[in-house]
């Protein structure tokens, strides 16, 4: 085959970087986009934050008025964001207003390095403070509250064993056994093997392995360290002031009749303990006063916080959508690096100058692209779910992607990315975006009722009925066909079980 050149032309998408980099920043949560500004303010030293003063003059000395990085996310254009002309009950969209281009440096060089204090560290914190031995590094322990959302149980375990007088022989035993706790505060492996797996190490006897248990099981929380749900109990019980009313009978009902409570065989429970309804119900209650899970008081993971990206509030009747201009800091191209730059210098310094300035205006322009996006898709949610704003989950409409990316005009994927770990504060609550998306049920007349609308329902329904006839999934679907909302029995079933709502035979109580 000759081989020859052919010329073609064509046409395909290319991924640039500067598009990869707005992809990026559009799908970042609040406070990922904040760890990303840090990075590039670190890394580029044409950037820099905005910071608020009076009277700064506008920029001055850069060659091309691109740099400015605050505009306008509601001006008229592409990034339009409020409704013309608003009739009464309509919805208003507000876009907050960025922050003028000024030159508000702070000026680093005058700060001394040292600031005068009227007093000494020794003044008041005595330098006599016992530490711990440099030979036992595991035995020290921050000073701090007990409850420290960071702090595991086991960690909470260990350093109530250190303040408790044992034997070196107890602590290997007393650590074994804290080994062997679940997050749920029960004990994963049966006495026995521990007392085996010990054995081979010292010679002890099962009652001293049993007796650091007891020891154990007395720590907070209490009732940890238990064998069963049953041993968890009684310890708590235990722990009860033997005045309270209905404590014995309550210990009897838990040693000899806990399989009956789980059933909710109270017929059987009134007869085996020989009281009326109304004293079961007593005895009852106190037992649903213990915690069966101990262990869940003690927190293991850090406390996660949500920033709202967008506010949501109504004024005068007229629903109003706001960036929250709080969310992220407001980041500007610094004045007097941008004036260095030259256009026809080649240099070294200036060609590292002029990059820097030409991805400083692309990360801002990527952060301007985001917060225009993420208002318009607010914006249509908003509009779209006001009934929800008015009345509640009951007045929840079917919304779907597919509908506010044709709304707004942009693709699907694009709406998943904004909407996901973006939240909304609203005076109902804070929500993420992708909350108010759900499919739909057909109803009786023709129209579409959503799942969220559906599930809130499920829950009003339930927190109405007789917890002596608790209603079942059938029930609450034939009182739903009724409303005119026709939802099969095991749909109802899948969104109980999302709502954390257990089973008519579960939620059976006495009155």
């Amino acid at each position: 085959m000759k081989q020859s050149l052919q010329l073609r032309i064509g046409q395909h998408l290319t991924m640039t970087p500067q598009l990869q980099q707005a992809i990026k920043l559009l799908q970042l949560s609040t406070l990922e986009l904040r760890a990303e500004i840090q990075q590039a303010l670190e890394s580029n030293p044409m950037l820099e934050l905005a910071e608020e003063a009076e009277g700064e003059a506008p920029l001055e000395g850069a060659e091309e008025p691109g740099i400015q990085a605050e505009q306008d996310v509601a001006a008229a254009g592409d990034g339009e964001a409020s409704l013309e002309e608003p009739e009464p009950g309509q919805m208003e969209i507000a876009g907050k207003e960025l922050e003028d281009q000024g030159d508000g440096a702070f000026d680093m060089e005058a700060v001394p390095d040292e600031l005068p204090v009227d007093s000494a560290w020794e003044d008041i914190y005595d330098s006599s403070m016992p530490s711990a031995p440099p030979d036992r590094p595991e035995d020290r322990r921050e000073i701090d509250n007990p409850d420290n959302s960071t702090e595991t149980l086991r960690e909470h375990l260990l350093w109530q064993m250190r303040l408790t007088v044992f034997t070196e022989q107890d602590q290997v035993i007393a650590m074994a056994i804290i080994d062997a706790v679940n997050d749920k505060g029960f004990l994963s492996i049966p006495l026995e093997e521990i007392h085996a797996g010990l054995r081979e190490e010292l010679d002890i006897d099962f009652d001293e392995v049993e007796a650091v248990l007891h020891q154990i099981q007395n720590f907070d929380p209490v009732g940890v360290a238990a064998r069963d749900l049953r041993e968890c109990m009684l310890i708590q019980l235990a722990h009860y002031d033997p005045e309270i009313p209905w404590l014995e009978q309550a210990r009897t009902l838990v040693r000899d009749h806990l399989d009956l409570l789980g059933g909710r065989d109270y017929a059987q429970l009134m007869k085996r303990m020989k009281c009326s309804q109304d004293e079961l119900k007593q005895i009852v209650e106190l037992i649903q006063t213990l915690n069966p899970r101990p262990g869940n008081l003690i927190a293991d993971r850090k406390t996660e916080y949500i920033v709202p990206d967008v506010t949501v509030r109504k004024d005068k009747g007229v629903w109003k959508v706001e960036l929250n201009a709080e969310a992220i800091p407001r980041i500007r191209v610094n004045a007097g690096y941008a004036g260095l730059v030259k256009r026809a210098d080649n240099s070294s310094d200036n060609v590292y100058l002029r990059n820097h300035l030409q991805e400083a205006r692309w990360f801002i322009k990527s952060l301007q692209s985001r917060n225009e996006t993420l208002l318009k898709v607010a914006t249509c949610i908003v509009e779209r779910q006001r009934d929800f704003l008015e009345h509640g989950e009951e007045a929840m409409k079917p919304l779907v992607l597919h509908d506010v990316a044709e709304a707004v005009g942009m693709h699907e994927s694009t709406i998943s990315r904004v909407t996901t770990e973006k939240y909304m504060h609203t005076p109902r609550g804070i929500f993420e975006l992708k909350y108010f998306f759900s499919s739909h049920v057909s109803t009786a007349s023709g129209g579409e009722c959503s799942a969220t609308a559906i599930r809130a329902l499920i829950k009003k329904l339930v927190a109405a009925e007789d917890p002596r006839k608790p209603l079942s999934d059938s029930k609450i679907a034939q009182v739903l066909e009724q409303q005119g909302i026709n939802v099969a029995r095991r749909t109802i079933a899948k969104y109980r079980e999302s709502l954390v709502i257990p089973s008519s035979s579960e939620r059976k109580r006495l009155v």
